[in-house]
């Protein structure tokens, strides 16, 4: 099997950019390891319905039956395979990226699995990608992830565009999950790039 990526989803707003890039990526076969915070199934529970109380049941509801496979992790599980460098992945990404997250990350906290995963990627050299989902941005946000730049943390946030002409609110989010698609260096077509407009 080849080398997994690891997908977190936190309690900010837009689980749906989560959910649409695990579903692109399981489609394409990839091997997803999910780290989901208590604040992330919350999310998925107000936003998007989930069955937050029966965990197993709404992942294989909502990601099952693709041609890639998933391995759920609890965000409590400070031992799992992720939370060493020794166990080899694509990288990270963590969409959506919640500030306190954030800040956890670009302080080194490892309180939990995926804050020590993101730490993993970064002492190991791998790709981590952060997708902060936040308004207004006050002085420590803006420090932590210049902080996190600084380091090779790419930061897509979760700013839709307009040239491409979204119809719909799943085409605003394809673009957010394009551009993620795109810093992982797998190819997509969820959105008309510039210059490719019919």
């Amino acid at each position: 099997m080849s080398r997994p990526w690891v997908i977190g989803i936190t309690g900010a707003s837009g689980a749906a950019y989560g959910v649409r890039l695990c579903r692109f990526l399981l489609s394409r076969g990839e091997h997803l390891h999910l780290v989901i915070t208590d604040a992330g199934w919350r999310v998925l529970k107000e936003e998007l319905g989930w069955d937050a109380g029966r965990r197993q049941e709404s992942l294989k509801k909502h990601l099952g039956g693709s041609a890639g496979s998933y391995e759920y992790v609890p965000n409590q599980d400070i031992g799992a395979k992720t939370a060493s460098g020794s166990f080899l992945t694509k990288g990270m990404v963590i969409v959506p990226c919640s500030m306190g997250t954030l800040s956890g990350i670009a302080n080194g906290a490892s309180d939990n699995l995926l804050e020590r995963t993101a730490d993993v990627m970064l002492k190991e050299g791998r790709k981590l990608i952060l997708v902060p989902r936040e308004t207004p941005l006050h002085a420590i946000h803006l420090e932590n992830m210049l902080k996190l730049s600084r380091l090779g943390v790419r930061m897509i946030p979760a700013m839709p565009a307009f040239y491409q002409g979204p119809q719909t609110v799943d085409d605003m989010i394809d673009f957010v999950v394009g551009k993620i698609l795109d810093t992982m260096e797998i190819e997509h077509q969820l959105y008309k790039r510039w210059g490719m407009q019919t």
